[in-house]
């Protein structure tokens, strides 16, 4: 296996691999830019608008807090690159798992070729990514973000799947008796229908992307993950303590907003589009001589 990937694959697709490497370092690069931009109290209060929107004064108060208690203790730059690199690796997550999961509730077959490899990447330990991932794409954050893309990417994709096709099947038949497409079909009746179910998945593949920060920066990623090894390596368990509460913080932060967007969101969007779907306007009969 050794002589496999350091003798044929690396030598002879190192430009693929650090081609891949390209887009997750652009637009990792820019929304830790935008994020260290942003001063820590207008990020604060757009946290805090969006966390009373979506769940309620309590979590906006929390939401505050937590912010300010992660800013008096030095840990707001950190914090910052560690919410930019959950960004990211949510976003490729959704952009490579929903298409997956659309794939998968539409063909038993696809389905079953991509439960086994779902399993593995669910059983496999999360340490055992880096190994490959260090050898293909060497070390620094855009190698973290892509560990922690094929690590949380399973959820999102058996999610998806799970809520299409538990879509009831007499609503199908009736966006089928009122001819729309399979595009129409699935964007207006399935996909607003499964919402619900396909947030939870996103939810689960945020949870995990944040559990992984901490492991992504052993080859080079920053943020949150890097405090806490760094107090760890230096047995400094204040150091260690204060990066592990920090992202605490931001989990909660984040599930919380991630969860009440999900709820609203799916019972106004599931209602609008199934009249959307069903409610056409009909055509005036023309009268024939």
């Amino acid at each position: 296996m050794n002589d496999f990937v350091r003798g044929f694959l690396v030598p002879n697709f190192r430009p693929f691999f650090r081609a891949m490497q390209v887009p997750v370092a652009g637009l990792l690069n820019a929304l830790d830019a935008l994020f260290a931009f942003i001063p820590m109290l207008v990020m604060t209060a757009l946290f805090a608008v969006a966390s009373w929107r979506a769940v309620g004064r309590g979590m906006a108060l929390f939401t505050v807090i937590g912010l300010c208690f992660i800013d008096m203790i030095g840990l707001w730059a950190e914090t910052m690159t560690t919410l930019s690199m959950i960004v990211t690796s949510v976003l490729f997550c959704a952009v490579i798992g929903i298409p997956a999961g659309i794939l998968a509730a539409r063909s038993d077959t696809t389905w079953r070729i991509m439960r086994p490899i779902l399993d593995i990447m669910q059983t496999v330990p999360s340490f055992v990514y880096l190994v490959p991932i260090v050898m293909l794409f060497g070390v620094g954050m855009p190698p973290g973000i892509i560990a922690t893309v094929i690590f949380a990417l399973p959820p999102i994709i058996r999610m998806t799947n799970l809520g299409l096709r538990g879509v009831r099947a007499d609503l199908v038949e009736a966006a089928e008796s009122f001819g729309s497409t399979r595009w129409q079909m699935l964007w207006d009746v399935q996909f607003p229908l499964a919402l619900r179910t396909i947030m939870a998945g996103l939810n689960q593949t945020l949870m995990l992307a944040l559990s992984m920060v901490v492991i992504a920066a052993l080859i080079g990623g920053g943020g949150l993950g890097l405090v806490v090894n760094t107090g760890l390596g230096r047995l400094d368990v204040g150091g260690a303590t204060a990066g592990g509460i920090g992202i605490v913080i931001l989990a909660i932060i984040l599930d919380r907003i991630s969860q009440g967007l999900a709820e609203r969101g799916s019972d106004r969007t599931s209602l609008l589009s199934v009249l959307k779907g069903y409610v056409r306007p009909q055509r005036p009969a023309t009268r024939t001589a």
